[in-house]
């Protein structure tokens, strides 16, 4: 299997290029658009703030080739907000695969602390990306802005309040979390992705 990731000036990328590899997966990182229009699946992941990472993307029209892609493709993290409409981090315009607004947590409570860092719960399955996974099966998260839920809401979270864990989109799915430091329960994520075809659609 031919599998892509997004190469662009984001951390934690080679977190993901390293579990893909753990599970006997040589995946390919580049930011090549042929490369990426060739891929069976492409990975979209990273750490980082938004509006830096929009624009190194833009400069080099990636954000096109990305919003053309018709394979699956797994946005990761940043990877799911920058699929958004809009986000609030730098007031920046991104890819708009979903029509949805990224928001900043605003903390409630004292014990409310931002950016959300550490396991937490996921709920509200409903996709194939979560086959053989239970309700309240635990990943791990790092991050201060959210997706609210929405339409294509396919698992939530509830830090604060309840948002979107993940999403799915025709042949785009995505989680705010880290599938590749969430343990036996990321690396069946990563697994399901795989043997995702567009007919799950």
């Amino acid at each position: 299997m031919n599998v892509a990731i997004v190469k662009y000036n984001a951390g934690n990328i080679y977190s993901v290029v390293n579990a893909l590899k753990r599970m006997g997966i040589e995946p390919m990182l580049t930011d090549d658009a042929e490369q990426l229009m060739k891929a069976d699946k492409v990975l979209f992941p990273g750490q980082g703030h938004a509006g830096e990472a929009m624009e190194y993307l833009k400069a080099r029209r990636l954000d096109e080739v990305i919003r053309n892609l018709k394979q699956p493709v797994f946005g990761i993290c940043v990877g799911q907000q920058l699929l958004c409409r809009h986000s609030e981090e730098g007031d920046t315009e991104c890819i708009d695969i979903f029509d949805a607004e990224v928001k900043r947590f605003l903390p409630e409570k004292h014990e409310d602390k931002v950016p959300c860092m550490g396991w937490n719960q996921l709920n509200e399955l409903k996709s194939p990306l979560y086959k053989g996974l239970n309700e309240g099966d635990y990943v791990y998260f790092v991050h201060s802005f959210y997706v609210p839920k929405c339409a294509e809401t396919i698992a939530t979270a509830d830090y604060i309040l309840p948002y979107s864990a993940s999403m799915h989109k025709d042949n785009f799915y995505t989680c705010q979390f880290h599938p590749e430091k969430s343990g036996k329960v990321g690396e069946k994520i990563l697994e399901n992705f795989l043997q995702l075809t567009t007919d799950n659609r």
